[in-house]
């Protein structure tokens, strides 16, 4: 069986990746992991990739002028990899209306709150200083920067 190729974009943690790492060790699963790459120099995630021996590469948006060199540095690195589907996952940049272009129908963000509520960071803590009943993720095609 031909899995698809999903490269993983994370900033922090990786709790989210871990996930789908255990999802690929499924030998049923139909997708494998072919390369995580991290904003963060020193981000969590990046060892949980390394542990999983997955291709591991830090690309530090700060070292980069401009959004459009960091994301052609992104596209390299994914593009190097043969990565059919991008995984948001704990991703915290937003990207370029170009960027989500060049993937329409082949990228996904994890959100840890049911959108439109609770957009951006500290979504638990809102959600439970708002009182709400229920509370959830949301995987969707990102939106376009603005």
């Amino acid at each position: 069986m031909d899995k698809l190729s999903l490269g993983v974009l994370i900033s922090g943690r990786g709790s989210n990746l871990q996930s789908l790492i255990d999802a690929c060790n499924d030998t049923s699963f139909p997708a494998e992991i072919a390369c995580v790459i991290s904003n963060v120099p020193g981000a969590a995630g990046l060892v949980r990739a390394e542990a999983a021996g997955i291709p591991a590469t830090v690309i530090d948006h700060k070292k980069f002028p401009n959004r459009d060199d960091f994301e052609a540095a992104v596209t390299e690195i994914l593009d190097a990899a043969g990565v059919e589907l991008v995984c948001l996952a704990g991703f915290m940049r937003l990207l370029s209306d170009g960027f989500v272009a060049r993937r329409h129908d082949r990228l996904i963000n994890i959100h840890p709150s049911l959108l439109p509520a609770f957009k951006g960071l500290h979504t638990h803590e809102r959600a439970l200083e708002a009182g709400v009943r229920f509370s959830g993720c949301t995987v969707q095609e990102p939106p376009r920067s603005r």
